[in-house]
Order: C-alpha cells, then sequence, then structure tokens
C-alpha cells in the first residue's frame, strides 16, 4: 500500500495542534488499515515525537500559502 504522505513532508493532526515532520512509516500493521506515521515536532525546545494514523492526518499549508 503507498501512503498518502512521504518522509519529510510536513503535516498537522486535523483536529489542530503543531506542524509535524513525517520522520518514518510504519507498514507493520497496513492490512486493512492504513499507514501509521512517525511524525516529530518541537514542543517549545525539546524535540517530541507520536505516531499517527493516516485518517489522522492532513498536508499543512505554509505560511506563504504553499503545501508540502
Amino acid at each position: 500500500m503507498a501512503g498518502k504522505f512521504q518522509i519529510g513532508s510536513i503535516v498537522e493532526l486535523k483536529s489542530g495542534g503543531p506542524k509535524m515532520t513525517v520522520a518514518g512509516i510504519d507498514t507493520r500493521f497496513t492490512v486493512p488499515k492504513p499507514d501509521v506515521y512517525k511524525c516529530q515536532w518541537f514542543g517549545g525546545k525539546k524535540l517530541e515525537d507520536g505516531y499517527f494514523p493516516e485518517e489522522s492526518l492532513k498536508l499543512a499549508e505554509e505560511t506563504n500559502g504553499n503545501a508540502q
């Protein structure tokens, strides 16, 4: 299954939150579920990370209006 996002894509949760960078794609559990993405973001000066299903993410818009 080809994922919707690639490593390096800038994404955000559909429900809101910080912009995050896709750092990895976990395809171990894709059948029949979609890919799960490891994302990283900065919480202040601390680098945070988490895993999110494809359905919960969307491409983030850059400040100039272009999507990654």
